[in-house]
């Protein structure tokens, strides 16, 4: 793993720290966005596992993006979606059931130029990369 990558591994432990800790009333909010708690099953360990993730909304979907800051390896919690896409969202004092799934092309253009006008850092970690990022969709269920 880079250093870029555990970085951003380090930095979400840390914030779901204080997120816990206050609960919920310190970094709802990063980059002007709100910010929901995602958990999923470990793809190897079977445990839950939960982090903080930037996002936006869909009609009833709560769309997140897959960027992990742009490197080549997507996020772990990808990884453990695409395994099992049942999981769930803490957002506002109140935990969700959410089945996930990547966005279709259509809609993923269309969501694309709303997330990278609201933080333009998506835009260079597309860039940064060779591949596509995923924008994940969160249906409640």
């Amino acid at each position: 793993m880079s250093f870029r990558g555990r970085a951003i591994r380090t930095l979400g432990r840390a914030h779901l720290l204080v997120q816990r800790a206050s609960g919920g009333r310190l970094l709802s909010r990063v980059a002007g966005m709100p910010v929901l708690l995602l958990t999923t099953t470990g793809r190897k360990t079977g445990k839950p596992r939960t982090t903080p993730l930037t996002y936006f909304r869909d009609g009833d979907d709560y769309v997140v993006i897959a960027s992990n800051g742009g490197e080549d390896a997507p996020p772990r919690w990808w990884l453990n979606l695409q395994a099992d896409p049942r999981a769930s969202v803490r957002l506002d004092g109140r935990t969700v059931s959410v089945v996930a799934r990547e966005a279709p092309p259509d809609v993923r253009e269309r969501l694309w130029p709303q997330i990278t006008a609201t933080y333009a850092g998506y835009a260079r970690y597309e860039r940064r990369t060779s591949r596509r990022i995923p924008v994940v969709l969160l249906t409640p269920r």
